[in-house]
């Protein structure tokens, strides 16, 4: 008998259309992962993290089935993969409630992105201080052992581990440590100012047609100390090269590098390579997404979400039994 597989967790907010920052941060590892049939992959709309800010219902639900298409088209098969909404597994929200009594509020007071989010705002939701709680039942739920994960949710990931410590101290050896894997690469916005993110308006949706894809891209941040064509290039600084690290082939990069460092290209050249590439890459994918429709997409969701409640409901029994908790009356737990 085989032994079973490693279990992979990951989730991405519903914000709508896939951008570029999306696919080549961390989508474009969950397609190598599913293709490669090695591990057992869990990939998750997380909805109810979406709702700790300002938001309308319609535009959420709206939301799901883009993210949901957009990510099919991209590779996440759901049909080798479990691909689902969380928020049709309850038991996201109740694990998050158990964990939450042995995570200190020092430790989420510390939480840079708490920091980061709070900042200057006169109000902020009790979700938004306690949305590390709810990833790590995301997490823990289905006893992930790898999470690939981007360099701004690493804090996050710790914490993660830090209460599985707790749990397991206090309650029994009960859930596996999570283990970070590299792959999620930090894409900045074509802003330069800060990570890409399409409430910041700084995002090349994946799926945009050629010509408006191209109209940002050209006007993208780069190098500010190149003031005229000649003027050497700093690549390890620039966006531009940094997805071409991530789209081009080693050739393309070292004449890219040769180039832009010896002033031979300016940036406008680089920007026209980089989107050639990008092209390459998205034309099977429009043409895959094409295919794809709401009713097929949301089938796939339900499948996903009715094998996910199945490990999540015995992940439960067994959290609700090492807290003493529940009458143990017959159909109480239905």
């Amino acid at each position: 008998m085989s032994a079973p597989k490693t279990r992979v967790f990951s989730g991405i907010q519903p914000s709508g259309e896939l951008h570029i920052g999306n696919w080549l941060g961390a989508v474009r590892t969950w397609k190598t992962k599913v293709e490669a049939g090695t591990e057992d992959n869990f990939y998750c709309l997380v909805d109810a993290h979406a709702i700790t800010v300002p938001y309308e219902p319609a535009e959420l639900r709206e939301r799901i089935d883009l993210m949901a298409m957009d990510l099919c088209a991209c590779g996440v098969d759901p049909e080798k993969c479990t691909l689902f909404v969380q928020s049709d597994v309850r038991e996201h929200m109740e694990l998050a409630w158990y964990l939450s009594t042995v995570t200190p509020m020092g430790d989420l007071s510390r939480m840079t992105q708490w920091k980061d989010k709070s900042e200057g705002k006169d109000s902020v939701s009790t979700a938004l201080f306690t949305y590390p709680v709810l990833m790590s039942a995301d997490i823990l739920l289905y006893k992930a052992a790898i999470v690939p994960v981007g360099d701004d949710q690493l804090q996050h990931l710790e914490l993660t581990r830090e209460t599985v410590r707790r749990w397991n101290f206090r309650f029994g050896n009960m859930f596996p440590e999570p283990q970070p894997v590299a792959g999620a690469v930090r894409i900045m916005g074509l802003d330069g100012q800060a990570k890409m993110s399409k409430s910041k308006g700084n995002t090349i949706a994946v799926f945009e047609d050629k010509e408006s894809a191209w109209s940002k891209l050209k006007g993208a941040y780069t190098d500010p100390q190149r003031l005229k064509k000649s003027d050497p290039g700093r690549p390890e600084i620039c966006n531009i090269f940094t997805m071409h690290t991530l789209l081009s082939t080693k050739e393309t990069q070292d004449e890219v590098r040769a180039n832009c460092t010896g002033g031979k290209w300016g940036c406008f050249d680089c920007k026209k390579v980089l989107h050639e590439r990008m092209e390459h890459e998205l034309v099977p994918l429009r043409a895959k997404r094409a295919e794809l429709s709401t009713a097929k997409t949301r089938e796939a969701l339900g499948d996903g979400a009715s094998k996910a409640r199945r490990i999540a409901r015995e992940t439960i029994r067994e959290v609700r039994e090492v807290l003493g908790l529940g009458s143990l009356a017959k159909g109480a737990e239905s």
